[in-house]
């Protein structure tokens, strides 16, 4: 690949500028991609990706739900910086994105498929959108910590998703992300015809492999010899959990459920076909990427926004510090960044300053708030020593927790329950918890300090209080009388698509056609 020389922000150089790919997926459970994707898995465009990426073996979520994680990825804030605390939190306008950043500098900046936006801004500094979101934009779900133990039936999980896991030619979320690779591939075709100028971020935001575990027949037949349908960690008795786990257990109405050891095979096995459907649907963009030879000079980054627990000691979904649900895959191709794997703990808080970084975006005017640190050093052969924050504060929490994770070390913490830490490189399945073991002490001293410096759980909790309280109003208050969603409505302007009366029709076939001349 030729080395790609940047334009800063505030500066006139004639250079050519990388464009930027970026795959965002949705709940993939980053202990699969150990070093790309597991040998097992059925992944051959993600694993061509991997072959030309720095790859980055323990990568975070900034906090295990959808819509905090994404801000977080967007912005590069915490949760409790972002004021997106869970799925039903509004992203101010005013908070700078990777995509304001961009589009600043010069870039066109377009989003296919899901970031989980809620607000009246659905933009957030994408100049174009060509889909809706599949989740709502209102403050519908908002949790509320007044009410401990409530469970909102009508949009909390449940285990139907376990016990519902089978086979379907279409479901709810294939419809979507047929039609975000749809829109997306015919994006990166638009993109090559040299209309515009200017260099390109292209987003494309799926929201497999989510839950409900349904897959196509063709994917799923992949994995019927799987050796890896049961969990490493059987489920175990609910007593036995640490507080938050036992919260997340009755959010999800697991007495109202039966789950056999089938249900969990089904599970995970469709769960995994689904990541072969991905990478069919990422392979669909990458054709269009490469068809059109623009992959020399695109910048093209992986990343999920959380994990999935798959039924590891008896937990589902996210909402979890354990590391089926808050470690992540994220893989970099970029010329200014090696081929091989990173095991530095690092975020997908990061993925706003690496971008700008390797776009020569200068960040200068709001980096002393962002808490993420560009990776660009790291694929450099650099070495990190900062720990990885996550938070969290949204459903199945009664008051927020927060996190740390450094070397070998993960500490987490919240006013309402013990601590724990856990030795990762002895306890990869975080089952001992060392915080009240006397040998390590100072270990737990040296964290407690550095989350007490970092958080005032206190303030935090009444930060979050607020929000759902005013929230609450709001959402009750909109939903009498006339209702006007927030929802995105994607725009096409049919008066100027392919051929119209005020077009010379020889330029129009000749301007749509990419290459020219052959």
């Amino acid at each position: 690949m030729p080395c790609f020389m940047s334009k800063r922000l505030g500066k006139d150089l004639d250079m050519t500028r990388p464009n930027i790919l970026i795959f965002m997926v949705d709940q993939l459970n980053g202990t699969f991609f150990p070093d790309g994707p597991a040998d097992w898995l059925h992944a051959p465009n993600l694993k061509k990706l991997a072959a030309r990426s720095t790859r980055f073996a323990n990568a975070y979520t900034a906090s295990p739900l959808c819509a905090p994680g994404r801000a977080s990825f967007m912005s590069g804030l915490l949760p409790s910086r972002s004021r997106v605390y869970d799925n039903a939190a509004e992203f101010a306008a005013d908070i700078p994105t990777y995509a304001h950043h961009l589009r600043r500098a010069g870039y066109q900046t377009c989003l296919s498929g899901k970031m989980h936006f809620v607000g009246p801004d659905q933009m957030h500094g994408f100049e174009q959108r060509l889909t809706t979101d599949i989740y709502p934009a209102d403050f519908g779900w908002t949790p509320d910590y007044r009410k401990p133990g409530e469970r909102i039936d009508w949009w909390y999980h449940n285990m139907g998703s376990v016990t519902g896991a089978g086979v379907a030619e279409i479901s709810n979320q294939m419809e979507y992300d047929d039609e975000v690779a749809y829109h997306a591939t015919r994006k990166v075709y638009d993109l090559a015809r040299g209309h515009d100028d200017r260099p390109w971020c292209l987003t494309v935001s799926f929201t497999h492999p989510h839950d409900p575990y349904v897959a196509r027949r063709k994917y799923w037949d992949l994995y019927e010899d799987c050796k890896y349908l049961d969990p490493v960690i059987p489920a175990m008795d609910y007593n036995d959990h640490d507080p938050h786990s036992r919260r997340i257990f009755d959010a999800n109405d697991w007495r109202s459920f039966d789950i056999s050891a089938e249900d969990i095979r089904r599970s995970r096995r469709a769960y995994f076909a689904n990541i072969s459907y991905l990478d069919d649907k990422i392979g669909e963009v990458m054709e269009a990427l490469e068809g059109t030879r623009q992959v020399d000079n695109t910048i093209i980054l992986f990343v999920s926004d959380h994990g999935d627990m798959l039924g590891e000691r008896g937990l589902w979904f996210k909402m979890s510090f354990f590391e089926g649900s808050a470690r992540v895959p994220m893989m970099i191709a970029a010329p200014e960044m090696s081929v091989g794997l990173v095991t530095d703990p690092v975020s997908n808080i990061d993925v706003c300053p690496t971008l700008c970084d390797l776009a020569g975006v200068d960040m200068a005017e709001v980096s002393p708030w962002v808490a993420g640190e560009s990776l660009r050093p790291l694929g450099k052969g650099g070495a990190r020593t900062t720990p990885v924050a996550m938070e969290y504060a949204a459903e199945a929490s009664y008051a927020p927790m927060v996190a740390l994770r450094q070397g070998q070390w993960k500490y987490t913490q919240c006013a309402l329950d013990p601590d724990q830490l856990f030795d990762l490189a002895a306890d990869p399945h975080e089952l001992t918890n060392l915080a009240p073991d006397p040998a390590h002490a100072d270990t737990l001293a040296e964290f407690k300090a550095k989350a007490e410096k970092r958080w005032d759980l206190a303030a935090f909790d009444g930060q979050v209080r607020e929000s759902q309280a005013r929230r609450w109003v709001v959402y009750e208050a909109l939903r009498k009388g006339g209702y006007y969603p927030w929802e995105y409505q994607p725009l096409q302007l049919a008066s100027e698509r392919y051929m119209r009366n005020h077009m010379d029709l020889n330029e129009v076939e000749t301007n749509q056609r990419f290459p020219r001349g052959e």
